[in-house]
């Protein structure tokens, strides 16, 4: 599979085409995923993880996806254990780890930060997240889920709920969802719905969007339904977050008539309740698993293309 970029930044960068073939080949990548089969494509290489902000499932999941295909992870998990303590620049960070390693993943709480260092450095750059911006290989993770779960993703009612203002994850969503033939609701309380400029890009590629602030009114009809938590370390008032958190809650009886899958990026707070854990319709750990083998496809493919 050879991408048609050398950098991974936003979910907009991708074609139709990039995402079914990165797809593809997460299928494939899925034995060697579960330990069912080895592989050592990427033997000698060095992915290099700069993470200035929290992550547990990104950042483990990218790591076991490096040394599944053979190579080495360096980097750090927090900026307050690299010399960004010390006052060094982004720019000298990833310029020095360039050096070291084969291709970056890098998140950072700042908008914009991961496309910006991909014009500082030659290997490839993959974001795993940028401030409220995008997170591609979360959504290409997402897409693998329902495509592997419900068989197709054309043809799905997806319902994104809760914060769609702040949430990158829902952002790059509803951008790559809108590639494929899909109906999309948003449910949100008028405070995080999802942004003008969003709304706007899908309506100028056609897509009508229901949007309510009514978990009911989507419950009899939707084939997912993409969760996500109320993110308290976006809001500049704290006062705001705590008028809306637990606006939410997705337990079991809720979903008695829904024929819906439950996902969602984790973690989690208040908005699913665990009475949904092992019941058909919650799937977030299933989907936490795939983020392994789409990673997978991601790093064979960027690393691959440049050697």
């Amino acid at each position: 599979m050879v991408l048609s970029q050398k950098d991974i930044i936003s979910i907009k960068d991708f074609s139709k085409k990039d995402i079914i073939e990165t797809l593809k080949l997460a299928e494939k990548m899925e034995p060697i995923a579960r330990s069912r089969e080895k592989c050592d494509v990427l033997s000698g290489k060095i992915l290099g993880a700069l993470f200035y902000e929290p992550s547990t499932r990104t950042r483990l999941s990218f790591e076991a996806a490096m040394q599944r295909l053979g190579g080495g992870v360096i980097g750090f998990a927090e900026a307050g254990v690299s010399s960004a303590t010390k006052g060094e620049n982004i720019n000298d960070t990833v310029r020095i780890v360039a050096e070291y390693t084969d291709a970056l993943v890098i998140r950072h709480d700042m908008e914009g930060t991961a496309r910006y260092v991909a014009g500082l450095v030659d290997i490839p750059v993959i974001n795993a997240g940028d401030g409220a911006g995008q997170h591609p290989t979360q959504t290409l993770l997402d897409l693998y889920t329902m495509q592997r779960l419900l068989g197709e993703i054309d043809e799905l009612h997806v319902a994104l709920v809760g914060d769609l203002k702040y949430g990158r994850t829902v952002h790059s969503l509803a951008y790559a969802l809108a590639k494929f033939d899909v109906k999309m609701s948003f449910v949100a309380p008028k405070e995080l719905q999802m942004p003008d400029e969003i709304l706007h890009d899908l309506s100028s590629l056609g897509i009508n969007v229901n949007e309510t602030d009514d978990i009911h009114d989507v419950l009899n009809y939707a084939d997912v339904l993409y969760v996500t938590r109320i993110q308290k370390e976006r809001f500049p008032d704290p006062q705001e977050y705590s008028k809306i958190k637990g606006a939410y809650l997705i337990n079991a009886k809720l979903l008695e008539n829904s024929h819906a899958i439950v996902m969602h990026p984790l973690p989690r707070v208040d908005e699913i309740s665990h009475d949904v854990d092992n019941t058909p319709y919650g799937k977030y750990f299933e989907q936490a698993f795939y983020g392994v083998p789409v990673r997978m496809a991601l790093l064979k493919s960027l690393i691959n293309n440049k050697i």
